[in-house]
């Protein structure tokens, strides 16, 4: 099969805007504002209540079955598999030299793993750099190309050719996998019908600012609550971009990795669920990452993130619909994942609501819906991350920790909001990179 291709379906919907705007303008001027102000709050709490009740079921989940997973001992398989591990590289020489070394400490049998590592079209000594330590690394392979088209799921497709094992491990450039990780993650791979190994990834330095600090217990939230409970409610946990497993002849077979979207790892996980095969979600199989520390880098990402993600939903909503191999559970289930950049959203509709009650522009019908509104806007994402913390025995002075949640939630969601309206709009974007803490501050 070729190479994956963007789906044109659902790219751009510039009516929607002006749409909406025309409607609720029609019902303000025939005196329907408030009318329509308590129906948008009705549909708004019953979602926020639908994902805090997804929320709480994944953090009960997690609360009684991650602490003894966490406890498992690795078991060697009987016949481990040939795996090539690959990463993509773009201006990484603050990074690149710790990925080589954690790589080569990884724990598989030597004639049976090798590394792949694309350089792409790095301009700060990153290709150079990986030049010299292949040179002394006869496993190492070093794939340089130019233009940097499809971002990293370019990089990552120009990786394939040079792909010899039975099992792909993704990595990316600032990720540190245990030595154990690789064997916990192609252990799941004996199931037939699983097409990927998902690891867990945490954050190493979360001591280098608030946001950091933020990040880490959000990445607990997100693997050992949201990813765990995924797997334990639904048997549908997602491909997480980096520290997993994917057969090659599935990776192969759909076409690679997807250069037209900017998620290719949400990308990736929609057209194989589509494609009838499975993920499994490993909370053992660790390796540590390096969270944003800055505002404006936490912006640049979770903005790739939203659009992406939105993009994903808007490609592939359809046929969750109609795949005929999905249960019930699992459709609901694939369309929640779906549309989960899609709440945030809405949290800004919840957040305007409450400030036209505050005002007293309008007045709630329900006395209870401003306390109601405002308990559901955070219920969900609170109960996660203290499931997290649970789960992961933290001191409880990180709770404190949460308290700056709040205020990069309200980010996150005009992040969110804006990459919607962008989508929607179809205004052209493509992947950029995270900034690392060891890259220079560029100033005006």
């Amino acid at each position: 099969m070729g190479r994956a291709t963007a789906t044109p379906r659902g790219t751009a919907a510039p009516w929607l805007l002006p749409g909406v705007a025309g409607l609720v303008g029609a019902a303000v001027l025939v005196g329907a504002g408030p009318l329509v102000v308590d129906g948008l709050a009705t549909v708004t709490g019953l979602v926020f209540l639908a994902y805090a009740a997804r929320h709480t079921a994944f953090a009960v989940a997690a609360v009684r079955g991650a602490p003894v997973d966490l406890a498992q001992p690795v078991l060697d398989a009987a016949s481990p598999p040939s795996v090539t591990v690959v990463a993509a590289c773009r201006d990484e020489i603050g990074v690149v030299d710790d990925l080589i070394a954690a790589c080569d400490r990884l724990e598989h049998p030597a004639g049976l793993l090798r590394t792949v590592v694309v350089d792409d079209g790095s301009v700060d000594g990153t290709g150079e750099r990986l030049d010299q330590l292949a040179a002394t690394r006869p496993s190492l392979t070093v794939v340089h190309r130019t233009g940097g088209a499809g971002g990293k799921a370019g990089a990552l497709n120009a990786a394939l050719p040079s792909v010899t094992g039975e099992v792909v491990v993704v990595f990316d450039a600032d990720h540190r996998p245990a030595p154990d990780t690789v064997t916990r993650l192609v252990r799941h791979l004996a199931d037939p019908g699983v097409a990927v190994a998902q690891g867990r990834c945490r954050i190493g330095n979360a001591d280098a600012s608030v946001i950091a600090r933020v990040v880490a217990v959000d990445y607990l939230a997100g693997y050992l609550v949201n990813e765990y409970g995924r797997q334990a409610l639904a048997g549908l946990p997602a491909c997480g971009g980096s520290n997993y497993a994917i057969r090659a002849d599935d990776l192969r077979r759909v076409g690679g990795w997807n250069p037209g979207s900017v998620t290719e790892d949400t990308d990736l996980t929609l057209r194989l669920l589509l494609a009838g095969r499975r993920i499994r979600y490993d909370v053992t199989a660790v390796d540590t990452e390096e969270a944003v520390t800055t505002l404006p880098r936490f912006w640049t990402q979770r903005y790739r993130w939203a659009r992406g993600h939105q993009q994903v939903c808007r490609d592939h909503r359809r046929a969750v619909l109609r795949a005929p191999h999905l249960s019930t559970l699992e459709r609901l289930e694939a369309l929640a994942f779906l549309f989960s950049y899609h709440v945030p959203v809405l949290s800004v509709l919840g957040f305007g609501l409450l400030a036209l009650w505050a005002t007293g522009a309008v007045t709630p019908a329900p006395a209870l819906a401003v306390p109601v509104l405002w308990t559901l806007l955070f219920l969900g994402p609170l109960v996660e991350l203290g499931a997290g913390l649970a789960v992961a025995g933290s001191a409880r002075r990180a709770v404190v920790t949460v308290l700056a949640f709040v205020p990069l939630y309200l980010v996150s969601a005009l992040v969110s909001t804006k990459a919607w309206v962008d989508g929607v709009c179809g205004r052209p974007y493509t992947w950029v990179k995270t900034g690392r803490a060891a890259d220079p501050v560029v100033t005006p």
